[in-house]
Formats: structure tokens, C-alpha cells, sequence
């Protein structure tokens, strides 16, 4: 059952108010394919995939930009100690140890198997699951989560990148009668695109549509702000 005002009001709604990527907030340009920027990006995925806040994870990547670190030679150039320091300065304090590690251990890999190049990865790959496979072999500590926040803002600018919706961006589209329960998640990546297809918010792209999924169930939906969501007019659920 759908609210009076359609569901064009509530994509709109929900967009113009949560609908923008996580790579535009931290300034990074995805949509000229450059290779600095993409890995820019592949580090900010790193760190928002821990289980830690946005916020913070934000701080921490803009203390690597503060430090001129942003190339994967600049990572194994810092050094482990300088890569603690960094992340401490961002206040990703609990996982420092193990980030530095991490990223250490993954730039090495790709500068090993890629030339330090992420392009070469995913022209390497055969489709978006030898994609995926490629990522997650970079590192002991890259798993599907942080694959999938990596992908999911390359779709459209990678052609094999096609990630299937994670938890948070299915949550905050049941929460808004957007989805129909009980479907694969390949279904569900196929009629989320066809609902943007059908009700696109001008100067945004489906990419802005999931990210403002994802921030609706981990924002409100998750931590029971509903008296405060932004679409709460909307919900399904209240």
C-alpha cells in the first residue's frame, strides 16, 4: 500500500534530504576514473568499514589528506608507526593497530599484483563476482562489507562494479514499502534500480539513492529516531 503522495514524493523526499555519496562528502571525484581518486576512495572504504562512526571515519580519512597520504606508495612509505599516528589523530583509536596493519598489508598487494593501480584490478577481472574475489584477496581484513561500500559508489563508473544491496540500504528500503519481501537480493538490486529509473531526483543518480537508504535505517531507523527521521511521513512501519 502506498501513501497518497506516491512513491515519487517519497524517493524525492528521501533523496534531497540523505542522498548524497559518501565519496562526494569527503570530496573525492569518482566520475573521471582517475586512478588517485578511485584509490582515495578504496582507503575511505577501508575505514568506514570497521564498526565505527561515520564521523569518525570521515575525520580520520581527512587527517590522510592533511598528511599528503593518499597513494598506496605514501601508505607503505609512512610505515606502520605513522600509519597509528594518522589514525589517531582521526580518533579511529580502537582499531588503529589492526587498520595499520591492514593497510600496510593491502597496498602491498596491490602495488605487488597491480602495479598500485585499482584500474588494473578491475580490468583484470572477469565479472563483478572475480571482482569482488580480487578486493576481498588484497587483505586478511577486507570483507564484504567493506567491498561492497567500495563497489557500491563505482557502479556506473567501473562497468564489472554491481554490487548487491547490503542490509542497511534493504532496511531502509522496506521501512519505506520500496521493496517487496521474500525476493533474492539480485531481485531487489533490480527493482530498486527500476523504481530510480522510473522516479529519478534531478542532479543525483542511483548511487545517492542507496546511500540515502543506507544513511535512513543506520541514522533513524537503527537507533529508533523515527520522531526525528527525515521521512517519517513516509514510513511503513510506524
Amino acid at each position: 500500500m502506498w501513501y497518497p503522495m506516491g512513491k515519487n514524493k517519497t524517493i524525492e523526499s528521501l533523496v534531497n534530504s540523505l542522498g548524497k555519496k559518501f565519496s562526494t562528502s569527503l570530496d573525492i571525484d569518482l566520475s573521471k576514473k582517475k586512478s588517485q581518486e578511485i584509490f582515495k576512495w578504496f582507503l575511505a572504504s577501508v575505514l568506514f568499514g570497521a564498526r565505527i562512526s561515520e564521523t569518525i571515519a570521515c575525520k580520520t580519512f581527512n587527517e590522510f589528506k592533511k598528511e599528503d597520504v593518499l597513494t598506496p606508495s605514501a601508505v607503505l612509505e609512512t610505515g606502520w608507526d605513522g600509519l597509528v599516528r594518522i589514525l589517531d589523530s582521526g580518533g579511529y583509536v580502537r582499531y588503529d593497530f589492526k587498520t595499520a596493519t591492514k593497510l600496510l598489508e593491502i597496498t602491498k598487494d596491490l602495488i605487488d599484483e597491480y602495479k598500485g593501480d585499482l584500474q588494473k584490478l578491475h580490468s583484470s577481472a572477469k565479472d563483478q563476482k572475480d571482482l569482488e574475489r580480487r578486493i576481498k584477496n588484497l587483505g586478511k581484513g577486507i570483507g564484504d562489507v567493506t567491498c561492497n561500500i567500495f563497489l557500491r559508489e563505482l557502479r556506473g563508473i567501473w562497468g564489472k562494479a554491481d554490487p548487491l544491496p547490503g542490509a542497511m540500504v534493504i532496511e531502509g528500503a522496506g521501512n519505506l514499502g520500496l521493496l517487496t519481501s521474500g525476493q533474492t537480493k539480485r531481485k531487489m538490486l533490480l527493482q530498486l534500480k527500476k523504481l530510480w529509473r522510473e522516479n529519478r531526483v534531478k542532479e543525483k543518480d542511483f548511487s545517492d539513492f542507496e546511500a540515502a537508504l543506507l544513511r535512513l535505517a543506520k541514522d533513524f531507523c537503527r537507533k529508533k529516531k523515527c520522531h526525528i527521521c527525515v521521512v517519517k511521513n513516509y514510513c511503513m512501519k510506524k
